[in-house]
């Protein structure tokens, strides 16, 4: 009993946002939904968009065999990486992060979606 406790106490001593910190992913992949038509996160195939198979960690405009815009291309030529925060800022609104991009999606608005595909594209078969 006492260990129960103990794990009670540790969980309520983290601050509020950070059980929450890493997102689901089974709802990402519902989200991703959105992204379907142009992208993929299971297969290392591209479709419209670049396979998003691996891309939390992966070196930005650098999927094999995809031709990235101008844009893209300019901005990931100073070496910067998918991480989770890079993406956490994209996705709002990537026109404004990516001046000049091609991609039309508009972005997410919702935090917890964010932090949902991410989850989701960090780990695609967590969420089978």
């Amino acid at each position: 009993m006492k260990i129960n406790y103990l794990f009670l106490a540790a969980a309520l001593a983290l601050p509020a946002g950070v059980a929450l910190a890493d997102g689901d992913p089974v709802a990402g992949a519902k989200v991703f939904k959105q992204c379907a038509a142009c992208h993929t996160a299971t297969e290392p195939k591209n479709r419209v968009g670049p396979s998003l198979m691996g891309v939390v960690g992966r070196p930005v405009a650098t999927f094999e065999g995809f031709k990235y815009s101008k844009a893209m291309t300019e901005f990931g030529a100073d070496g910067k990486t998918w991480t989770e925060e890079l993406l956490e800022e994209y996705l709002p609104k990537p026109k404004d992060l990516v001046k000049g991009t091609t991609m039309t999606f508009a972005g997410l608005k919702k935090e917890d979606d964010i932090k949902n595909i991410i989850a989701y594209l960090k780990d695609p078969a967590a969420a089978k």
